[in-house]
């Protein structure tokens, strides 16, 4: 949505109740995936500023009759501006939802839509995603999907209740050379999965945080005047928890995260735009550098950091290890005991994801971030119509995010472990994986 809003976070708790009230329970979801329906899909979209109307492109491209009836944006050149989008592709104009920060409750009570794609400021995504799901409306929701423990709850008790799913756009689960290694990892080639080290470094205070030309805040910029925890995990967990059968064989149990002090924000400014900008001395609350380390039941440790604060190229800096192997993202190579062509040696990794290419990858790229983008839109939408489960569900989508806050629990607690919530509710003992799971690759 647009960045400008003068709703005080009083008034946006009373609304966002009151939202969840007005709403209703719709029908369970659940009770209706009897058959493919048998019309095209009418979608809502809350929030046309950049990442919303990149997905939008992306979804007309992949999604053949796709519906876009309705559109909500507090901005109302930019909802027209998606309104034009659409009638491009030689579909109807949507209905335009533009009244305020708080015109998508009308948007959501208006009916008739199946889904709805929610890509707007953090705070938003989860008084959205409930009034969807109460309104029997399937909500797909930018990263994160909750910010604090309670609003995670919240998503899996109305999902639970209303019989409606809910998925977190997660793109990085759906990248080509994740998947492949996802087929890998379940045909055996790395044994048993012990460790994982992930992280997102990506300098964004230089452009996404703050105006690249005059270092305004954007509206992500109260988060790092605020908190002190990893403000951004999923991008970095997000395939982690598929390697490792989270939520389907195992689970997290703990956490524990530390953070640096926070220097390179005011540098930056100084550097960009003078000693004298007020920035250049603002106290920011957020370390540069958060390192946490996640426990699970079987033993496993799995470390993510953040670090999108100081100048550095872009790397997710993934390795798995298991008893039979590792793989590095950073080298873009693997070592495989018995296979590797030398004891103590990388081998590339490219020939393995190729001959591991997972069948979503098949297909030509649309979108972004290498097509992962439209990989994620499409199998949200084939689900969606053909009514069965989500790629990535509401305990998956929640697990990922509750890393934001129990992060900064850990680190005021000067890095002492924090308690992992078990949002399945004991249902990860029996679930079986069902993320991405190509027939081809399954070990024997």
């Amino acid at each position: 949505m647009s960045q400008r809003s003068n709703v005080t976070r009083r008034e946006f708790g009373r609304r966002a109740t009151a939202s969840v009230l007005m709403t209703g329970v719709g029908l369970a979801r659940g009770a209706q995936k009897t058959a493919v329906l048998p019309r095209p899909l009418k979608v809502g979209w809350v929030g046309t500023g950049g990442r919303g109307t990149g997905l939008l492109n992306n979804a007309l491209k992949i999604e053949p009759g796709l519906q876009v009836t309705k559109v909500c944006d507090c901005n109302k050149a930019a909802a027209t501006r998606a309104a034009e989008i659409i009638t491009k592709h030689g579909l109807p104009a949507p209905k335009l939802f533009t009244d305020g920060d708080w015109a998508w409750q009308k948007m959501l009570q208006a009916g008739s839509l199946d889904a709805v794609i929610i890509a707007t400021p953090w705070k938003w995504h989860t008084p959205m995603a409930v009034a969807a799901m109460n309104a029997g409306i399937t909500p797909a929701v930018e990263v994160p999907c909750a910010l604090t423990s309670e609003e995670c709850w919240q998503l899996v008790d109305i999902s639970e209740k209303t019989g409606v799913e809910c998925m977190m756009l997660e793109n990085w689960s759906f990248r080509p050379d994740n998947l492949a290694l996802l087929n890998m990892v379940r045909a055996g080639l790395f044994g048993t999965i012990v460790h994982v080290h992930c992280a997102h470094s990506h300098n964004c205070v230089d452009h996404w945080f703050f105006d690249a030309q005059t270092g305004a805040d954007r509206w992500p910029a109260e988060y790092l005047v605020r908190f002190n925890r990893d403000q951004y995990p999923t991008h970095s967990v997000g395939p982690v928890l598929s390697w490792c059968d989270i939520n389907c064989g195992d689970r997290f149990t703990s956490i524990s995260s530390a953070a640096t002090d926070s220097l390179g924000i005011n540098d930056m400014f100084k550097r960009r735009f003078g000693a004298d900008h007020p920035s250049a001395t603002r106290r920011y609350a957020q370390g540069d550098i958060v390192t946490s380390t996640l426990r699970t039941e079987k033993g496993r440790t799995v470390i993510i950091n953040y670090d999108m604060q100081l100048p550095r190229p872009y790397d997710n800096r993934w390795m798995l290890q298991g008893t039979r192997g590792v793989y590095s993202e950073e080298r873009n190579a693997i070592h495989l005991a018995g296979r590797s062509s030398t004891p103590h040696g990388w081998d590339p990794f490219p020939p393995y994801e190729q001959q591991y290419k997972h069948s979503w990858s098949t297909q030509s790229p649309v979108g972004g971030h290498g097509g992962a983008d439209g990989v994620e839109l499409r199998v949200f939408f084939e689900a969606v119509r053909d009514r069965r489960p989500l790629p990535l569900d509401v305990y998956d989508s929640v697990t990922m995010s509750a890393i934001v806050d129990l992060s900064g629990q850990s680190i005021a607690k000067n890095g002492q472990p924090v308690p992992f919530p078990d949002f399945t509710r004991g249902k990860w003992r029996t679930t079986q994986p069902k993320f991405a799971v190509d027939p081809l690759f399954a070990k024997q």
